[in-house]
């Protein structure tokens, strides 16, 4: 088999397989968090069997002591966060309200200026009755997801489907890989076998590096929040550290929410408004300062438009799988792309004819 053969096998065997996740989307949910809960345990799992710790009973303990933390917090956490959300839902039809008087007059005199935009009660009403309108909708949309999307299916799958295939997947990690290694084409498989280091490397650095960081921030945003008095400052907080997996695009929705809620809370209060942007500004000071020298380095190879285009990419595609996808995914193409661009810039296309 010549290797235009082996390139068209292999591109089948990618088509195939991309079609089979597209088509099986709606069930992987549990899967692919389970292999994400594996891959950020297998080094702890190697460093326990470093100090004669069997490969099994490192499984069970890493496994029982996640999966335990994380049920830990939700019982903490969840009955809160869930009336946060709840309430901010329900509220959100009044803030666009109180957001409309508030900027009636500002707009107001704008269109005074620009007579083109046409007659103001006209186009107010339609502005008004467009945002209304979808307050109302994303409010009832994901309190609705919230209260049985949420509590059928994921309490279904990811709380006792994910920690089985995540203790399985876990104990024979590296059973799985050399399995994967024994099926690369021979003639290639030392240079497949350095490709995937780098990216093994590449999405090491930023999903343990950048998991850390965005729970931190999203630590310092929530406490931050909650102690100016900003109404669900917990659960705007930890949403915007939670975002902050892709860079900047949490700290950005996180401190516009922030800001919203809190003109409609206190006014124009300058020393409030000015204590909420202190608190965005303090934790990315201490992210640029603190958290990602630490816990990132210099190794992360993804630029955040990188990130936040795989992000959007996936999610368009394959809903919240293709979510938690695209970072591996975004990975391997920012690795596979840099080594295309090297042998391209070795090639004759690129230097053009040798002479002998």
């Amino acid at each position: 088999m010549n290797t235009r053969q082996q390139v068209l096998f292999w591109l089948i065997g990618l088509i195939v397989f991309g079609l089979a996740v597209y088509m099986l989307r709606p069930i992987l949910l549990p899967f692919v968090a389970a292999m994400a809960v594996a891959y950020l345990l297998d080094p702890a799992a190697d460093r326990l069997e470093k100090w004669n710790i069997s490969r099994n009973a490192a499984t069970w303990l890493l496994t029982v002591s996640f999966f335990a933390t994380i049920a830990f917090l939700l019982l903490l956490l969840a009955p809160l966060l869930a009336t946060q959300l709840i309430g901010f839902l329900d509220h959100l039809p009044d803030y666009v309200e109180s957001a409309r008087n508030w900027l009636r007059p500002v707009v107001a005199r704008a269109i005074e200026r620009l007579p083109v935009l046409g007659d103001p009660a006209t186009l107010w009403e339609n502005t008004a009755n467009l945002t209304q309108g979808w307050a109302s909708w994303v409010g009832a949309g994901v309190a609705g997801l919230w209260n049985r999307g949420l509590a059928l299916f994921n309490l279904l799958s990811l709380l006792l489907i994910t920690p089985v295939v995540a203790f399985y997947l876990l104990r024979d990690w590296h059973r799985f890989v050399a399995v994967i290694d024994s099926l690369l084409p021979r003639q290639h498989a030392d240079t497949i076998r350095e490709q995937a280091s780098r990216v093994d490397e590449v999405l090491a650095a930023f999903v343990r590096g950048q998991g850390m960081v965005a729970l931190a921030d999203g630590i310092v945003y929530a406490t931050g929040l909650s102690l100016v008095g900003l109404e669900f400052g917990l659960v705007i907080g930890l949403a915007a550290g939670l975002l902050s997996f892709v860079p900047y695009l949490g700290a950005l929705l996180g401190a516009f929410t922030a800001l919203m809620v809190a003109l409609l809370q206190w006014g124009l209060d300058p020393v409030r408004i000015g204590l909420v942007i202190a608190v965005f500004v303090a934790g990315q000071l201490l992210e640029n300062a603190v958290w990602q020298p630490r816990l990132l380095g210099s190794r992360v190879g993804l630029h955040p438009v990188w990130v936040i285009f795989g992000v959007l990419a996936g999610g368009a595609l394959f809903g919240f799988v293709g979510v938690l996808l695209a970072v591996p995914v975004a990975a391997a193409l920012g690795v596979l792309i840099r080594f295309a661009i090297d042998r391209y810039r070795g090639s004759g296309i690129y230097l053009g004819p040798r002479s002998v």
